[in-house]
């Protein structure tokens, strides 16, 4: 009986084991390539909200991309202006309001009353309604090292990376070195410069603006580094800069891009 007892024991503790073992070797799968949708989902549905990111992974986008800016009172919103004029009933800078009077905003009336009451949603909301398995680039206009701090805070380092400066980069680097990184430094539109630099600095993606050379194209793949790129123009457009190695081109109107980035 106590032989069994013990037997019975210690097959539940390898089993525990085992299972234990297996979650944790289990890895996510990010994208290796697709679309970026620019601002969510920003063809039908109102730019840099939670339902126009939604509706991006919807459609398949390997990565959502979206603009981070600081309200007065030290809270972090998603907003691509310095104002709220273009995209909000309201008007005004940005750093000028609280938050509290961001969310009194509509941020969805002018893409239709379908929309209407859509709120503008905080860094942690835009993080919380996307999937762990797809790329998510914030875009920073001002307080990186927070962003940074936000991404450790809800686990999502092995996905989400900050595009910005070299300096924020480093200011983020010095205390969080496991951040990832998109070098926006772009050197007055220096793409050789841009690229030998984004290489140099073990950056892990760049977002063009324009197409290295084949040989530069070859050198970021080398380095490891994932290539963005901004913007593509039309189905077409995507199909070009994919062969030409641009692994994640960024594109408005998202819903345009489903079947060129299927085939």
């Amino acid at each position: 009986m106590v032989i069994t007892m013990k037997k019975h024991l210690l097959l539940f503790a390898v089993s525990v084991f085992f299972c234990t073992f297996a979650v944790q070797a289990e890895e996510i799968v990010l994208p290796k390539f697709g679309f970026t949708a620019h601002r969510g989902e920003n063809g039908v549905f109102p730019e840099n909200t939670v339902i126009g990111f939604q509706e991006a992974v919807r459609l398949g986008a390997a990565q959502v991309e979206f603009d981070i800016c600081r309200t007065k009172d030290g809270h972090i919103v998603i907003m691509h202006d310095n104002t709220v004029d273009r995209t909000t009933n309201g008007k005004g800078n940005v750093a000028d309001m609280t938050f509290e009077e961001i969310r009194k905003l509509d941020a969805g009336i002018k893409k239709g009353e379908r929309f209407a009451g859509t709120k503008v949603p905080t860094f942690e909301e835009a993080l919380d309604c996307l999937p762990r398995n797809i790329w998510i680039n914030v875009h920073v206009k001002n307080s990186p090292v927070e962003a940074a701090e936000m991404i450790i805070k809800k686990k999502r380092e092995h996905q989400a990376f900050l595009a910005c400066t070299r300096k924020a980069a480093l200011l983020v680097k010095e205390k969080y070195p496991q951040i990832k990184i998109c070098n926006m430094e772009r050197e007055g539109g220096d793409v050789s410069k841009y690229i030998s630099n984004t290489i140099a600095w073990k950056c892990d993606f760049i977002q063009l603006l324009k197409l290295g050379t084949p040989e530069e194209m070859k050198a970021l793949k080398d380095a490891g580094v994932r290539i963005n790129y901004t913007i593509a123009k039309d189905p077409e457009h995507y199909k070009e800069l994919r062969k030409a190695g641009v692994d994640f081109p960024l594109v408005d109107k998202a819903s345009k891009f489903v079947e060129a980035a299927k085939e």
